[in-house]
């Protein structure tokens, strides 16, 4: 013995819990090891299922607590919240004559030629929102501070309607918010046991409506975020893990969970947003730079565009019935999912969604007491799945149970089982196709040159049919589909989003508040990483919200830092953008700068995967089983562990693998990569 040890492990986790699992993705960097993890969730315990996870990776794959170096974590918690309007009970500070804002917000209707159309009940009810005499003018003057008694009775007035936090809104706080802190001062001497948050901390942006409504959505998450994110440090230092918790953001960057704690509404779509950003970093480790990436789960459908390898940002996403006005990714969504339930309505109409069997039942043939049909039964019917475990060796399929109940379906639509079964595929994908073409309209876009990444539990079940109906002629599947969201926190950076308000004409004198603004967001930004840990390079990326005088909402523009010297080159850059997105551009049009925008990134470490080696280019299948495609069919059925790179085969056939199960339909070709990806040629 030459008396040397083996390096010690060094484990790196993503986790990211969805409707129906929590997810695990591990790497252990110092062999290349990746382990990938499913775990039922558990709704009456949030978090309890993170500790089953942590013990199953020791069990199985021999993961010490004590090594983990890195862990983030994507959860739905905020945004259940919300949907499930089971947030904290809120009161409104506004000015005295604007009580109303948060229910008049912008007048729009949200389907304006629907009969049947209504608007959202504000997350604040109106006998909640207290007026207060205060007022700032537009160029930052006080013209009326708030009165101190005025305050007092109105806390006295929420505090008697069982509030549990105040938002302090008030106008033109984006020019100054001395005045909103002045207020929460107040507040917090008054009634400590009350938690308070200004629209100016929480995002300081022009439009009272949509600074206020974003405060909402922040303190309406709050106590549940901040318990659940409390209890998840606890247990992980309870496990032994040294790491700190980290978070992944609705940019598709991270904080930490101590910040997550307050700044609650950057989280809202921390998982549909990870995922995104997984599958962009496989596709470029793929080579592809033009993705349309499907995360199917087991309640929603999740569709985004990656361009030229780059994710795709907005700022007006929705989240159920109201809109969030920060930086995120771009995602839609539809509530067609694995476990979304199908039911026959009053005129005899076969529909699918959006209600969700979820985890607790789950669909009928997870054996878990469900009897309502599911997209995954009737995937299961028509010979898709059963034929080996799930979810990593914790659910069995009972084929008998998915036949039972879309045998009830059957019967009340005078139809065979395979022929209802297929019927409620069919429904799901004509439902996911409506929204994509909606995507790829809203963008511009031909679908025909971009390859579908399915991910998620049922992103591959249904993926390759989806992308055949599109007129798409490649996909391309991950080695581990169920688990991409997980890993995008893993290949995530640190992400801050920072704004002011400036709102002036683009010319010679306004060049130095805007110089002075970028500096200013330069040093929070620099600030807001030191304090996530960061102690490398800071990549500071700059834009701005511009439009044509008389326009009334502007577009982002990104902009080079030297170019704050040059209102010509910032004028042909807005020029340029507004040409690309409405085919017209003003080169003689008054221009103005209504925000400047900062985006602060701290690169993290990238995990490198191994490539995989070369094996046989003509794998034989573990066997043939029934497939319904008008008909039975025998096809063939191959484990996906025991693909190699280089192997190819076609379709129709079915892939079986520890998360997921892709199905290939006929007349596709299938080639897997050095990375062990599946690659789908499909046929005209």
């Amino acid at each position: 013995m030459d008396g040397s040890t083996a390096p010690m492990a060094d484990w790196k986790i993503g986790v990211d819990i969805g409707g129906t699992f929590m997810d695990f993705c591990a790497l252990e960097t110092v062999s290349g090891r990746v382990a990938s993890l499913k775990v039922l969730t558990t709704p009456d315990d949030p978090g309890a299922e993170l500790l089953t996870g942590l013990a199953l990776l020791a069990e199985r794959e021999g993961l010490d607590p004590a090594a983990v170096s890195r862990f983030v974590h994507g959860t739905t918690v905020g945004i259940n919240t919300i949907l499930q309007r089971k947030g904290a009970r809120l009161a409104l500070l506004t000015n005295a004559g604007f009580e109303d804002v948060i229910e008049l917000a912008r007048l729009r209707m949200p389907e304006m030629y629907s009969l049947f159309c209504h608007r959202p009940e504000p997350l604040i009810s109106r006998d909640r929102v207290f007026g207060i005499p205060a007022r700032l003018r537009a160029d930052g003057r006080e013209t009326l501070a708030p009165d101190a008694g005025t305050v007092a009775a109105a806390v006295e007035a929420a505090r008697a309607a069982g509030a549990e936090g105040i938002i302090v809104a008030l106008l033109h706080s984006w020019r100054d918010g001395a005045q909103e802190a002045a207020v929460r001062a107040m507040i917090e001497a008054q009634a400590p046991e009350l938690f308070v948050f200004t629209s100016s901390e929480v995002w300081p942006v022009i439009r009272e409506y949509e600074r206020s409504s974003t405060a909402i959505l922040n303190g309406y998450v709050h106590p549940r975020v901040s318990g659940y994110l409390g209890a998840l440090e606890e247990r992980l230092a309870g496990q032994g893990v040294p790491a700190r918790a980290m978070l992944t953001k609705s940019n598709g960057g991270l904080m930490t969970a101590g910040e997550g704690r307050r700044d609650c509404v950057s989280m809202l779509l921390s998982g549909t947003a990870s995922g995104v950003i997984g599958a962009a970093w496989l596709a470029r480790q793929a080579g592809e730079a033009r993705v349309l990436t499907l995360d199917i789960g087991g309640t929603s459908a999740d569709f985004a565009l990656i361009v030229d390898g780059e994710v795709q940002y907005g700022t007006d996403e929705q989240i159920g019935e109201f809109p969030l006005h920060i930086p995120s990714v771009s995602v839609s969504s539809i509530g067609i999912g694995g476990g979304s339930i199908a039911t026959v309505d009053g005129q005899g109409v076969l529909r699918v969604g959006p209600e969700s069997a979820g985890s607790t039942p789950g669909p009928a043939c997870y054996g878990r007491g469900g009897e309502a049909a599911t997209v995954t039964d009737a995937m299961a019917v028509c010979g898709w799945l059963g034929h080996s475990e799930m979810a990593y060796g914790q659910l069995r399929m009972d084929v008998d149970l998915a036949r039972q109940a879309v045998g009830r379906l059957a019967g009340t639509l005078g139809r065979s089982a395979e022929d209802t079964a297929q019927a409620i595929l069919d429904i799901a994908i004509s439902e996911m196709f409506v929204e994509v073409e909606k995507l790829s309209s809203r963008a511009g876009v031909d679908l025909r040159d971009f390859a579908l990444m399915p991910f998620g539990g049922g992103g591959p079940m249904l993926g390759a049919v989806l992308a055949r109906e599109l007129g798409m002629a490649r996909v391309i599947a991950p080695r581990r589909p169920g688990v991409v969201s997980a890993l995008g926190g893993l290949v995530a950076d640190l992400r801050g989003d920072f704004i002011r308000t400036v709102f002036a004409p683009l010319d010679a004198a306004t060049l130095p508040a805007l110089r002075d603004t970028f500096e200013a967001l330069a040093e929070e930004g620099r600030q807001w990483l030191s304090a996530q840990g960061h102690a490398g390079t800071a990549d500071l990326r700059l834009s701005a919200d511009m439009r044509y005088a008389g326009q009334s909402y502007e577009i982002e523009v990104p902009l080079d830092p030297g170019w704050l010297t040059a209102p010509d080159r910032i004028a042909d850059a807005f020029h340029e953008t507004h040409r690309r997105i409405y085919d017209f551009d003003d080169p003689e049009g008054q221009i103005e700068v209504v925000n400047l925008r900062l985006s602060a990134l701290g690169a993290g470490p990238k995990p490198v995967f191994p490539e995989a080696e070369g094996g046989s280019t003509a794998p034989a299948p573990d066997r043939t089983v029934p497939v319904w495609l008008s008909g039975w069919r025998e096809v063939p059925l191959y484990t996906r562990a025991r693909l190699t790179g280089g192997a190819r085969f076609d379709g129709p056939a079915i892939v079986a693998q520890e998360d997921t199960t892709f199905a290939i339909p006929p007349g596709a070709s299938a080639r897997v990569d050095s990375h062990l990806n599946i690659h789908l040629s499909l046929a005209e």
